[in-house]
């Protein structure tokens, strides 16, 4: 059975999370994917960082959503790196699949209009927690790639990821169980575990039969690769 590895944040657990260095780093990694955070900054541009605010990942303080890009570009974002947008993040690392995470709800319509103008359906998968900006984005365009991200496993979790056309779950790996891994292929929806950063986590995933997993580290796609 085939196991994609996707990198969150990049290689969060080894490079500043959600920067260049990060994704061009998995990139280099050969990890199957990247996974990136979005909001939208007070001018309105994809701004890729995973909280509502810049306190934790660079030296400013305040919500995203106070700062204009050009306000957010004087941050800095962990060893000189700078808050990247959305289409510096596909320019950096081309070609490698990308599952781009909607955090701010409003961020739905921007993101579209940029996967339509750009041709990214193919390339791009849009995820959320939010039902509403899943929806959203599927009414404006049908063919998107959408992927649920849930923190619950609760008997409604088919039906949601259907209600959002969604053919793959991203999941909490210590959530998860045999019973939800078999209802969702049932249902031909795929199902990847976050975050896979250890041996012991890996084999609890293959266990489980999982498509995939979201991870903070390279060594576990050295070891998905040599079969362990």
């Amino acid at each position: 059975m085939s196991f994609f590895t996707i990198g969150h944040r990049g290689v969060m657990g080894v490079e500043p999370e959600n920067t260049l260095r990060s994704f061009v780093r998995a990139h280099r990694e050969g990890l199957d994917g990247i996974e990136l955070d979005l909001h939208l900054s007070k001018d309105g541009a994809l701004v890729v960082m995973h909280d509502e605010t810049v306190d934790r990942t660079t030296d400013g303080s305040g919500a995203i959503k106070d700062f204009t890009l050009a306000e957010l570009r004087q941050l800095d974002a962990g060893q000189g790196e700078r808050v990247p947008v959305f289409e510096e993040v596909l320019d950096a690392v081309p070609r490698l699949p990308v599952q781009a995470e909607i955090k701010d709800v409003a961020a739905a319509r921007v993101l579209a209009e940029l996967l339509r103008e750009r041709a990214l359906l193919g390339r791009v998968s849009v995820l959320s927690f939010h039902d509403e900006a899943l929806w959203e984005v599927r009414q404006l365009l049908p063919e998107a790639r959408t992927v649920l991200v849930a923190g619950r496993t609760g008997p409604d979790l088919v039906s949601r990821a259907q209600a959002v056309g969604a053919r793959l779950v991203s999941l909490e790996l210590r959530k998860l169980s045999l019973d939800v891994v078999e209802r969702c292929h049932a249902a031909d929806i795929q199902v990847m575990a976050w975050t896979v950063n250890t041996p012991n986590d890996l084999a609890l995933a293959r266990a489980l039969g999982l498509d995939g997993a979201a991870t903070d580290v390279p060594d576990i796609k050295r070891a998905v690769a040599a079969g362990r």
